[in-house]
């Protein structure tokens, strides 16, 4: 799905006016602004209730942009940015003096990402061709540590009116944000885990990266205990657990929306039952949009049955614990 070419007109109209526009990428939907303007991009922590030193990404349309935004880029970030852009990885490198606070958290490094989707690139495209510094600030497109949007109808039921354009480019294809690489302290470290694995970075690196947790670390996106969060409760239980889990909560008087990729539904429960599909990559396409669908199927606690425990399956772990972990709170 492409946008009219009078969509793409007025989304760069707006950017360069300081206004915002949600966008379509192949991770999950983002929420656009100017990121060489710091009265746009505060537009973006506004319209989320998102903290002013959480740091934003910042999209370019090429690689041959990063030098502009970011300083002593090391060879192993140029090899990564050949091997996976456009795509989903994000790379955390030192900045440029000019870039602006607001961006970057108040840290020295930024965020940079060359998304792998036809919609998001024309748009850059276009913006970056139309002066000033081309680079647009771009966080998922919902109201902060809640779930992350996936289609241009999630965007509009999370920020209505906050947001003057919403960009349609149908579904997302990966469906989980990108993978976020530190290459500004030495040898690249993942900080938070995506589509993009280990072991594919091996592939470039000649060894599996290190996993961030340090002390010092920069200060990322997706990085907090609670986010992705649905507002229904919800529990990660394994699968032997499940049924005996689910029937506790029937005995209880509670009705559970099961998200499940292994279990299937059992004949005469009263609950809500999602089956997923039991390998990371389509999990992690429809994860989102189950969350979503459980909070609209107004059920009393959202049940996921535990994944397994493979490095394949690491970025999806990441997300569920970090939705549990927010799951049901105002």
């Amino acid at each position: 799905m492409i946008p009219a070419e009078a969509d793409f007109t007025r989304a760069v109209d707006l950017l360069r006016a300081g206004e915002l526009v949600a966008f379509p990428t192949e991770t999950v939907y983002g929420l656009g602004a100017d990121a060489s303007n710091p009265a746009a991009v505060a537009k973006i922590f506004a319209a989320k209730g998102r903290p002013a030193d959480h740091p934003l990404i910042v999209h370019l349309a090429g690689h041959d942009a990063v030098e502009h935004w970011a300083e002593d880029v090391p060879a192993v970030a140029w090899e990564l940015m050949e091997t996976f852009w456009p795509g989903p990885l994000t790379l955390i490198l030192k900045k440029q003096a000019w870039v602006p606070s607001t961006v970057t958290g108040g840290q020295d490094t930024v965020g940079l990402r060359v998304p792998g989707h036809p919609v998001a690139l024309e748009l850059l495209r276009r913006f970056a061709a139309s002066g000033g510094h081309g680079g647009v600030a771009a966080p998922s497109a919902n109201r902060f540590g809640r779930i992350s949007p996936t289609t241009a109808a999630h965007v509009q039921e999370e920020l209505g009116e906050r947001v003057p354009l919403i960009l349609d480019g149908g579904a997302c294809a990966v469906g989980i944000e990108s993978t976020i690489v530190d290459c500004s302290r030495g040898d690249p470290v993942v900080l938070r885990p995506g589509h993009i694995s280990p072991l594919h970075l091996e592939a470039v690196l000649g060894r599996l990266p290190d996993i961030a947790t340090a002390v010092g670390a920069p200060r990322v996106s997706g990085s907090l205990a609670a986010h992705y969060a649905p507002l229904t409760p919800m529990r990660i239980v394994t699968g032997p657990r499940l049924l005996d889990f689910i029937n506790a909560q029937r005995h209880k008087g509670d009705r559970c929306g099961v998200i499940g990729h292994s279990q299937p539904p059992q004949a005469g429960m009263p609950h809500v039952w999602r089956m997923l599909p039991a390998d990371p990559v389509g999990y992690a396409h429809e994860l989102y949009a189950a969350l979503r669908d459980m909070d609209h199927a107004g059920v009393d606690l959202i049940a996921v049955e535990a994944l397994p425990e493979s490095p394949l399956w690491a970025a999806v772990s990441d997300r569920l614990r970090r939705a549990a972990a927010g799951a049901g709170q105002p």
